[in-house]
């Protein structure tokens, strides 16, 4: 017991001596330059469709934020954060560092003016002063202004999965409550779309007609991903299921009543994998929702990514390329270990949107790391508040993305790991060349 001071002391001593590897403070200006030139491939966004006066965009996210209570708000995402004015001036010429009512009134003036003058090609102008290429849209369906090949459709099948009757998810949480009505209104419109007036009685018709139907409606309308908002609603732990004992509980409950929670979750369980595989086969990626928030009553832990292992290693679903959406903060050392499966990618949509740069450095150093080929840049540009919309939080996203990066690979080529040459190719990866061989662009 004496020794132990001294033995503390001789431990001090060595780990004193070793050397500290340096952490990048800031990023190499060149680099940074050189990464500003990259016209990036923005892998999740919420873009809204041109207008006309008097109308409104609710078609942006099939779980729009505005159908919940309020709830706390990140401060990145606060409206009276003082970086959404950079923005404005980047992209309307703002005079100003504040947002006085006034200053704000005139910066309206002139963003009306040039969406009116710019007409359907205002969302194209964003993009070309964000420094994008192509935009991957998360939407209900495409409208004016928003056409290939700038924009991508990514449409939403998270309706398909929850046929039945949803009191009982409704009672359990708040934001259930708001959220299970809008996917019910939305599968009323896919059965519309596909001739259908009721559910289906048989479900090999409900595969067939409902679910395989939309699919390849969805397809020929233009989509390249799919996106699953699963964790809005319930838990990733999206196990495999028999199609038997699927079929049981569908056909039990299809005309009414409300199924028990274990089985109805047999049957979600089986239809999420049911459409992925369909997925797949059509060639769309499949997005899931992976990230720590999102309402009031969010259940964090039901968004980890480790809940999607079964899913992905199932052998059926090795044809279907999935993407984690928002990289499964904070649990992306997790996703760094989830790249490791042939079909599953990450993007960091969110993540540049609500941390700041040298936060998501690190996140991005990890991955690039690990799998730098499974990389996927992203904004999650998103409309806001009052003059604040998808395209400042889009320009913010891209700024923080771009300074991240240039974090990160400054701090490789500091630590001798990646030569200058190399961090080009790897921001290049990242940024664009990655989504290009997923989507095949």
């Amino acid at each position: 017991m004496k020794q132990t001071p001294v033995l503390l002391l001789l431990c001090a001593l060595v780990v004193a001596s070793v050397p500290q590897i340096p952490r990048a403070q800031t990023a190499d200006p060149t680099l940074r330059a050189e990464i500003e030139k990259i016209k990036a491939i923005d892998n999740h966004t919420h873009v809204t469709r041109v207008v006309a006066a008097g109308e409104e965009d609710h078609e942006y996210d099939a779980l729009p934020f505005e159908l919940l209570e309020a709830f706390p708000l990140m401060v990145r995402l606060r409206p009276d954060n003082l970086e959404y004015t950079a923005a404005w001036r980047a992209l309307f010429g703002y005079k100003y560092s504040d947002m006085s009512e006034a200053h704000v009134k005139e910066l309206a003036e002139i963003k009306h003016r040039v969406i009116k003058e710019r007409g359907d090609g205002y969302p194209t102008w964003v993009l070309d002063r964000l420094g994008i290429e192509t935009m991957l849209a998360n939407r209900v369906a495409m409208g004016r202004g928003l056409t290939a090949p700038r924009f991508r459709w990514v449409s939403y099948i998270d309706a398909l999965v929850f046929p039945l009757n949803n009191e009982a998810a409704r009672r359990a949480n708040l934001d259930y409550r708001a959220f299970y009505p809008a996917e019910e209104k939305l599968l009323k419109r896919y059965l519309s779309d596909q001739n259908l007036s009721a559910l289906p009685s048989s479900f090999k018709d409900y595969l067939s007609k409902v679910v395989t139907g939309t699919l390849e409606r969805q397809k020929r309308d233009g989509a390249v991903a799919v996106k699953f908002e699963i964790a809005y609603l319930r838990s990733l732990d999206l196990y495999e299921a028999r199609e038997e004992d699927a079929a049981r509980v569908y056909t039990r409950w299809v005309k009414g009543g409300e199924p028990p929670p274990a089985d109805y979750k047999v049957l979600q369980d089986f239809l999420f994998r049911y459409a992925s595989r369909e997925a797949g086969r059509l060639g769309m990626a499949v997005h899931i929702h992976v990230f720590d928030g999102g309402g009031g009553s969010y259940v964090q832990s039901g968004s980890n990514p480790t809940l999607l292992d079964s899913a992905f290693n199932d052998p059926t679903l090795r044809k279907t390329n999935f993407v984690i959406v928002h990289g499964g903060y904070p649990f992306t050392k997790s996703t760094a270990g989830m790249l490791s499966k042939p079909n599953v990618w990450a993007d960091f949509s969110a993540q540049d949107l609500l941390i700041y740069p040298r936060a998501l450095s690190e996140v991005l150093r990890n991955w690039l790391e690990y799998y730098p080929e499974k990389v996927l840049f992203g904004t999650d540009a998103s409309p806001s508040f009052g003059e604040i919309g998808w395209e400042e939080t889009g320009w913010l996203a891209a700024e923080t993305a771009r300074e991240a990066l240039a974090l990160a690979l400054t701090g490789m080529i500091n630590d001798k790991e990646i030569t200058r040459a190399r961090a080009i190719e790897l921001a290049r990866m990242v940024l664009r060349e990655n989504a290009k061989k997923l989507y095949g662009f």
